[in-house]
């Protein structure tokens, strides 16, 4: 969104209201907040190598989990043997866990809890293995297998693997059989109450349920991290934020069978770029307010993505009587293929077994921009916006907008959604409106230049 962009907006504002105003300069100060969420990029993390974890120059403490018992087999049981190696990792200074490659260490869930002496890097480059039998898991584990907490400057990397073997967990789902009851399930990897944190390129696959949380956290930076599960594995978040500052992620590819990215309550400042998504439930934000409850985000920016086959595309959805509000996002520059619901916000989102009742309060959503959204939809309605009658959506800015459907044609729905189109918006988005307004502007031509709980069970 560059200046241009900002002043065209403006300038539609004041020709809608006859007046710059209030509203139009607090728009513009939304739009300018929005612009100075700039990523970093991947030169600016430290990284270190292998070789020179070992060599004498490397200056690092090097602690092997084998040395402490571990077997990489797939079968003999490491969790005491990491926990070991974690006490003595933790307690020295430039120190290094080592997760050698070629092995496959099954271990137990189990919490890896600091704070730790400085200089922490863990070196994951062969494949943690969960056990894969349910009935045999550590009920005071039900939510996390592997929980990272209380950390400060510890940097995570490596070519390895983190494997939940959820597909036991995922059969005995009641989203997979609705004879099952619902019940949650152990999230893979877990960064809990931590800051300055850096993971850079570990695959994490087949979680039980959400693979990868970033809890209660601030200045977290995701590089390069893969994460992989069937398209119809159920409720297999890729990775979930929940009351986290300060987050990165970069340079990620995502496939499950849930949310790519899910960013829920208490979060605030979270920049994804060049994001792939697919299979999965798309981008989204929420779900918020479940239960009555008051929920808050800001300031999230996705700049450049790629999804494919996603049930939806990018969203916004909160349940009917909840509170708070989402504010300041920005969705940019983001390609689709064969997209159910490419751009969603949904205020009556319900995912439960019964019917959601209808309810006044809702979570206000406001100053949400979508910028250079194209590609091909499986929806008839390529743009949905469905809000509350009593908390309308408000300052939504569509801006080149270009939905196509391979065998029919497009439209936007909207219900109690206010904003303004800038640029081509195609399908047209004139159902939106303005407060107390029946004026829009369409088909411009843009100048160039204390656990973790899913909501979802």
């Amino acid at each position: 969104m560059d200046k241009l962009f900002m002043l065209s907006v403006l300038g539609l504002f004041i020709a809608v209201y006859g007046v710059a105003g209030n509203m139009a300069y607090d728009n513009m100060g939304m739009l300018g907040e929005l612009e100075s969420l700039d990523m970093e990029e991947e030169n600016d993390v430290d990284l270190f190598e292998i070789p020179s974890l070992t060599s004498e120059r490397g200056n690092k403490v090097l602690v092997n989990v084998e040395s402490f018992g571990a077997v990489g087999d797939g079968v003999s049981d490491n969790t005491q043997a990491f926990l070991k190696a974690w006490e003595t990792v933790c307690s020295t200074p430039k120190s290094v866990l080592l997760v050698p490659p070629g092995g496959r260490y099954l271990v137990n869930a189990a919490r890896f809890e600091g704070p730790c002496q400085s200089n922490l890097v863990i070196q994951i480059d062969g494949t943690l293995v969960a056990p894969d039998e349910p009935k045999q898991w550590d009920p005071k584990f039900s939510r996390a297998w592997l929980d990272f907490s209380k950390l400060n400057g510890v940097l995570f990397q490596g070519n390895g693997v983190i494997d939940g073997s959820g597909s036991k967990w995922w059969a005995a789902s009641c989203k997979k059989d609705k004879s099952n009851p619902c019940k949650g399930a152990p999230s893979a990897f877990t960064i809990d109450s931590s800051q300055a944190i850096k993971i850079k390129g570990i695959t994490i696959q087949n979680s039980q349920q959400m693979h990868f949380v970033i809890s209660r956290s601030h200045s977290v930076r995701v590089y390069g991290v893969q994460v992989t599960a069937p398209g119809d594995s159920p409720n297999t978040d890729g990775i979930h934020i929940t009351q986290s500052t300060d987050v990165i992620l970069q340079d990620c590819k995502i496939g499950t069978g849930d949310d790519c990215v899910s960013i829920v309550n208490g979060s605030s400042n979270i920049k994804m770029k060049r994001i792939f998504c697919g299979p999965g439930h798309g981008i989204s934000i929420g779900s918020l307010g479940k239960d009555n409850s008051k929920a808050v985000v800001t300031s999230v920016v996705l700049d450049t993505a790629y999804l494919r086959e996603t049930t939806n595309g990018l969203r916004i959805k909160t349940w009917q009587g909840g509170s708070g509000y989402v504010r300041g996002v920005r969705f940019q520059d983001v390609k689709m293929e064969d997209v159910s619901n490419p751009i969603i916000i949904d205020q009556f989102y319900c995912d439960s077994p019964t019917t959601c009742q209808n309810q006044t309060s809702a979570v206000n959503i406001t100053q949400v921009v979508f910028r250079n959204i194209s590609g091909t939809t499986k929806s008839e309605k390529a743009m949905k916006f469905a809000c509350s009658d009593t908390v309308p959506c408000s300052n939504i800015i569509l801006s080149n907008i270009n939905l196509e459907k391979k065998d029919g044609t497009v439209e936007t729905y909207c219900h109690s959604a206010q904003g303004i189109g800038y640029g081509t918006i195609h399908p047209s988005a004139d159902c939106l409106k303005f407060q107390d307004k029946d004026y829009i502007l369409m088909d411009q031509t843009e100048p160039t230049s204390q656990h973790i709980v899913h909501t979802e069970l």
